[in-house]
């Protein structure tokens, strides 16, 4: 999901986008959706959210060495 998509998904949910850092407005989309805050997180080794918006691309993360540890 491009970084647009991702602001504009975040402005629909309330959530501030001041930020800037993708990775902290998902975590911050997944926050309002009452979700686990786990995006690019070292927990994506034990994960089995298989409906996650997020996983594809945090598994890619992941697989290129460039988990960021909560």
């Amino acid at each position: 999901m491009s970084f647009n998509e991702v602001r504009r998904m975040a402005k629909d949910l309330g959530v501030n986008t001041a930020s800037g850092k993708k990775t902290d407005i998902i975590r911050a989309i997944q926050r309002a959706e009452n979700n686990i805050e786990c995006y690019a997180t070292d927990r994506v080794n034990n994960c089995y959210e298989d409906l996650c918006l997020w996983k594809s691309e945090c598994l890619s993360i992941n697989n290129n060495g460039k988990v960021i540890l909560k």
